[in-house]
Protein backbone atom coordinates (compact mmCIF):
# COMPACT_ATOMS: atom_id res chain seq x y z
CA UNK A 1 0.00 0.00 0.00
CA UNK A 2 1.56 3.41 -0.60
CA UNK A 3 2.05 6.08 1.19
CA UNK A 4 -0.89 8.07 0.86
CA UNK A 5 -3.75 5.45 0.42
CA UNK A 6 -1.80 4.27 3.91
CA UNK A 7 -2.88 8.07 5.57
CA UNK A 8 -6.95 7.83 3.73
CA UNK A 9 -7.28 4.56 5.56
CA UNK A 10 -5.93 6.39 8.72
CA UNK A 11 -8.42 9.18 7.96
CA UNK A 12 -11.58 6.69 7.47
CA UNK A 13 -10.25 4.81 10.56
CA UNK A 14 -10.35 8.37 12.47
CA UNK A 15 -6.89 8.02 13.10
CA UNK A 16 -4.87 11.32 11.04
CA UNK A 17 -4.69 14.14 13.68
CA UNK A 18 -4.04 16.40 10.14
CA UNK A 19 -7.71 15.70 8.47
CA UNK A 20 -9.04 18.45 7.28
CA UNK A 21 -12.23 17.96 5.52
CA UNK A 22 -13.30 15.11 2.89
CA UNK A 23 -14.53 16.38 -0.34
CA UNK A 24 -16.49 14.58 -3.43
CA UNK A 25 -12.61 13.33 -4.73
CA UNK A 26 -10.21 14.15 -2.22
CA UNK A 27 -9.29 14.82 1.04
CA UNK A 28 -7.67 17.92 2.60
CA UNK A 29 -4.91 17.45 5.39
CA UNK A 30 -2.32 19.92 7.09
CA UNK A 31 1.05 19.38 6.30
CA UNK A 32 2.75 17.74 9.42
CA UNK A 33 5.35 19.97 8.17
CA UNK A 34 5.15 23.74 8.61
CA UNK A 35 8.10 25.72 7.28
CA UNK A 36 5.62 27.69 4.81
CA UNK A 37 2.84 28.05 7.64
CA UNK A 38 -0.18 26.80 6.41
CA UNK A 39 1.18 24.42 3.87
CA UNK A 40 -1.70 21.46 3.33
CA UNK A 41 -2.18 18.69 0.90
CA UNK A 42 -4.82 17.54 -1.23
CA UNK A 43 -5.04 13.72 -1.09
CA UNK A 44 -6.88 12.08 -4.19
CA UNK A 45 -9.37 9.71 -3.23
CA UNK A 46 -8.55 7.37 -5.71
CA UNK A 47 -5.14 5.44 -6.05
CA UNK A 48 -4.10 7.08 -9.58
CA UNK A 49 -0.68 8.02 -10.39
CA UNK A 50 -1.14 10.54 -13.26
CA UNK A 51 -4.63 13.14 -14.35
CA UNK A 52 -4.45 11.78 -17.22
CA UNK A 53 -5.43 8.01 -15.73
CA UNK A 54 -8.75 10.08 -14.13
CA UNK A 55 -12.11 9.50 -15.90
CA UNK A 56 -12.60 13.58 -17.55
CA UNK A 57 -15.31 14.17 -15.01
CA UNK A 58 -13.41 12.89 -12.26
CA UNK A 59 -10.07 14.75 -13.35
CA UNK A 60 -11.58 17.67 -13.90
CA UNK A 61 -13.71 17.75 -10.47
CA UNK A 62 -10.30 17.21 -9.07
CA UNK A 63 -9.07 20.37 -10.44
CA UNK A 64 -11.88 21.92 -9.50
CA UNK A 65 -11.78 21.05 -5.92
CA UNK A 66 -8.27 21.86 -5.79
CA UNK A 67 -8.50 25.09 -6.85
CA UNK A 68 -11.38 25.81 -4.20
CA UNK A 69 -9.08 24.24 -1.32
CA UNK A 70 -6.16 26.73 -2.83
CA UNK A 71 -8.66 29.77 -2.44
CA UNK A 72 -9.15 28.90 0.89
CA UNK A 73 -5.66 28.01 1.60
CA UNK A 74 -5.17 31.11 0.70
CA UNK A 75 -7.60 32.95 2.55
CA UNK A 76 -7.30 31.29 5.94
CA UNK A 77 -3.51 31.66 6.28
CA UNK A 78 -3.37 34.92 4.32
CA UNK A 79 -1.21 34.23 1.56
CA UNK A 80 0.84 36.96 -0.59
CA UNK A 81 0.69 34.01 -3.28
CA UNK A 82 -0.05 30.42 -3.97
CA UNK A 83 2.33 27.59 -4.92
CA UNK A 84 1.00 24.62 -6.06
CA UNK A 85 2.03 21.68 -7.29
CA UNK A 86 1.41 18.08 -8.09
CA UNK A 87 4.51 16.02 -8.20
CA UNK A 88 3.70 12.59 -7.37
CA UNK A 89 7.86 11.82 -7.82
CA UNK A 90 8.56 10.33 -4.21
CA UNK A 91 4.66 8.97 -3.13
CA UNK A 92 3.27 8.21 -6.79
CA UNK A 93 -0.41 8.97 -5.98
CA UNK A 94 -2.04 11.57 -6.99
CA UNK A 95 -1.78 14.61 -4.35
CA UNK A 96 -1.49 18.41 -4.53
CA UNK A 97 0.87 20.43 -2.79
CA UNK A 98 -0.33 23.79 -1.99
CA UNK A 99 1.84 26.60 -0.12
CA UNK A 100 0.57 29.83 1.11
CA UNK A 101 3.60 32.57 0.57
CA UNK A 102 4.67 35.45 1.49
CA UNK A 103 7.43 37.65 1.90
CA UNK A 104 10.86 36.77 3.01
CA UNK A 105 9.91 33.25 3.36
CA UNK A 106 12.76 31.76 2.00
CA UNK A 107 15.09 32.74 4.64
CA UNK A 108 17.78 33.44 2.84
CA UNK A 109 17.30 31.13 -0.35
CA UNK A 110 16.70 32.34 -3.63
CA UNK A 111 17.09 35.69 -5.06
CA UNK A 112 15.55 38.19 -2.80
CA UNK A 113 13.89 35.70 -0.27
CA UNK A 114 11.81 34.59 -3.88
CA UNK A 115 11.69 31.39 -5.24
CA UNK A 116 10.23 27.82 -5.42
CA UNK A 117 9.55 26.01 -2.34
CA UNK A 118 11.88 23.19 -3.12
CA UNK A 119 15.50 25.24 -2.59
CA UNK A 120 14.69 24.93 0.67
CA UNK A 121 16.93 21.78 1.63
CA UNK A 122 14.31 18.84 2.89
CA UNK A 123 15.91 18.17 6.17
CA UNK A 124 15.08 21.79 7.09
CA UNK A 125 11.87 22.00 5.65
CA UNK A 126 10.85 18.89 7.78
CA UNK A 127 13.31 19.43 10.64
CA UNK A 128 11.85 19.06 14.17
CA UNK A 129 11.11 22.62 14.81
CA UNK A 130 8.64 22.66 11.59
CA UNK A 131 6.48 20.03 12.72
CA UNK A 132 3.28 21.15 13.81
CA UNK A 133 1.85 21.33 17.28
CA UNK A 134 -1.28 19.45 18.04
CA UNK A 135 -2.73 22.89 19.39
CA UNK A 136 -1.61 24.63 16.65
CA UNK A 137 -3.00 21.95 14.58
CA UNK A 138 -6.27 22.22 16.10
CA UNK A 139 -6.37 26.16 15.21
CA UNK A 140 -5.64 25.30 11.90
CA UNK A 141 -7.90 23.02 11.03
CA UNK A 142 -10.44 24.62 12.62
CA UNK A 143 -9.99 27.99 10.37
CA UNK A 144 -9.20 26.09 7.43
CA UNK A 145 -12.48 23.56 7.55
CA UNK A 146 -14.56 27.20 8.05
CA UNK A 147 -13.08 28.76 5.43
CA UNK A 148 -13.48 25.46 3.11
CA UNK A 149 -17.57 25.57 4.31
CA UNK A 150 -17.51 29.37 2.68
CA UNK A 151 -16.32 28.29 -0.51
CA UNK A 152 -17.89 24.74 -1.01
CA UNK A 153 -21.64 26.10 -0.63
Amino acid sequence: MCLICQRIEWIKAGENPYFVKELETGYVVIGDHQYFKGYTLFLAKEHVTELHHMETSEKLRFLEEMSLVQEAVAKTFKAEKMNIELLGNGDAHAHWHLFPRRSGDMRGYGLNGRGPVWWVPWEEMAAEDCQVKSHELEQMIKALSDELEKHLV
